[in-house]
């Protein structure tokens, strides 16, 4: 497959480390649900943090970290530049707006790669992070209760969508899957986008639950997730389920990386953008 230019091979490089990172998310959590309990260790920084203990750890963490920066770029294009060339209407904004969220959410994560590449080169520590620090500073800016309130519900659509897109088959517009296996890609990518989905939802609900109490601490991610998951009734089948969808995501991911349509903007576009940008802050 011809890369366009270099951005698209950074696009396509950032949906494959994404797939990594939530493949090995899914197996830790698999490992913990086949043991019959509960992973300590099953959140994306966990997932990163597992990429040094392998042959050549950093340099597969810097690999993962330079993709996931480039995922976060191409989906800011998708949010500003218009990448995938989306109607100017609702719809279009809306899913130019959901971009963006994705892009501040994996900006976390980008960060997070970066960090433990850099800090595992020269033997420090780690800082630490999470929903919870997003949700402090969040909470202590200007009608900060309704800003997490808002990002917990947008979770929730994020969600809501996700699992939509997989049982719609609206990610075949613009993914198009090899012939072979087709079926079969097809049942995991929908199992992947569903479980995301349904995990981003019950994300958004901790959120919510955070700006209701003001308290920051109640703000969760994929890890207070599962966790959650563990505690319903049939909790260890579920977990184990949600454990299989975090892998079932990074083998979409994977394809998305190579088999999704990326219309990657080139200098020209981006010239043309910030000029529009400066035009306007001018005004």
């Amino acid at each position: 497959m011809a890369m366009s230019n270099k951005f698209e091979l950074l696009a396509r490089w950032g949906y494959t480390a994404r797939g990594a990172v939530y493949a090995i998310l899914g197996a830790l959590a698999l490992t913990a649900a086949a043991s019959g309990g509960s992973s300590s260790q099953d959140s994306p920084k966990d997932a990163l943090s597992s990429l040094l203990g392998q042959p050549f750890g950093q340099i597969l963490l810097g690999i993962v970290a330079i993709g996931l920066v480039g995922h976060v770029l191409w989906r800011f294009a998708q949010a500003f530049l218009n990448a995938d060339h989306l109607d100017n209407d609702a719809k279009g904004y809306l899913v130019r707006a959901g971009s963006l969220i994705s892009g501040l959410a994996n900006l976390s994560l980008a960060f997070a790669a970066c960090s433990l590449a850099i800090s595992a080169s020269s033997g420090s520590g780690s800082g630490s992070g999470g929903e919870e620090s997003i949700s402090a500073w969040l909470m202590q800016q200007p009608f900060g209760q309704v800003l997490v309130g808002a990002v917990g519900v947008g979770l929730i659509i994020g969600g809501g969508a996700q699992v939509w897109r997989g049982f719609s088959g609206q990610y075949r517009k613009r993914v198009k899957l090899p012939q072979d296996g087709e079926a079969a890609l097809n049942a995991i990518c929908v199992f992947g986008l569903s479980a995301r989905g349904i995990l981003l939802a019950i994300s958004g609900g901790f959120f919510i639950y955070a700006a209701l109490t003001v308290n920051p601490e109640q703000a969760g991610g994929l890890s207070d997730g599962l966790a959650w998951v563990r505690q319903l009734p049939f909790g260890l089948f579920l977990y184990g389920l949600a454990a299989i969808g975090l892998i079932a995501f990074g083998v979409y991911s994977g394809i998305e990386g190579r088999y999704r349509k990326v219309d990657a903007p080139d200098s020209g576009d981006v010239k043309q953008a910030a000029n529009k940008m400066g035009s306007l802050a001018g005004h």
